[in-house]
């Protein structure tokens, strides 16, 4: 068994131990809000940061394996500009972009919504760092609202990969979203993933738990 069969099978030892029972479940997924972001190839890294540079991780993300790192970069559109905008890692074979619709207006683009890594149609940034800039070339996206999960919580929750769902949150500024997208790997944990102006639009906060329907 290589390394990485040996990390695959730990990491879905620990959520079948993890896993919350069915008849709880539907009222607790917790909701992480992402602010925008970039990911970075390692040929990306390099042009802003220098030959050979690595990425200095300082925080763990809930998703096993992702971090935010201490590197940041200025994003410049042509209405406007973003600085400090947190890089993700690890890096990834190709480099992108999340911002919000709002986001969009100050910088002067008109990014698609995207599940993360489908670049269709994407817009266009400058990414500017310590030692040099790229011009990431369609590489921008609004990212679709999703769910991550484990097969196990989906079976509970009787939904599928890439199924749409609907979800309602509760609060003063309670309300439901639809478009949800379900996705499933046994390298994830339960947590749904909504971005800035989501979030505000109905008051949400990070770890806050919402309800998940089956769209009709």
């Amino acid at each position: 068994m290589t390394n990485e069969q040996l990390v695959k099978q730990l990491i879905r030892l620990l959520n079948e131990k993890n896993a919350i029972p069915s008849d709880s479940i539907k009222n607790t997924i917790p909701v992480g809000i992402s602010n925008r972001h970039i990911h970075l190839s390692q040929q990306d890294l390099e042009s802003l940061f220098g030959e050979g540079y690595k990425l200095t991780p300082i925080k763990e993300l809930k998703q096993p394996g992702q971090y935010a790192a201490k590197e940041t970069v200025l994003i410049a559109g042509p209405k406007g500009t973003f600085e400090k905008v947190r890089v993700l890692g690890p890096v990834r074979p190709v480099s992108q972009i999340e911002i919000s619709k709002s986001d969009s207006f100050t910088l002067g683009i008109k990014p698609p919504v995207r599940e993360s890594g489908d670049l269709t149609n994407a817009a266009t940034l400058t990414v500017i760092g310590p030692f040099g800039s790229v011009i990431m070339e369609k590489k921008v996206i609004i990212a679709k609202r999703h769910i991550h999960m484990t097969p196990i919580e989906a079976e509970q929750l009787n939904v599928i990969d890439r199924q749409l769902v609907s979800i309602r949150v509760e609060g003063e500024r309670g309300g439901t979203l639809d478009e949800v997208v379900i996705r499933v790997s046994d390298q994830f944990l339960l947590e749904c993933h909504l971005d800035m102006d989501e979030a505000n639009a109905l008051g949400i906060s990070n770890n806050q738990m919402i309800t998940i329907m089956p769209k009709k």
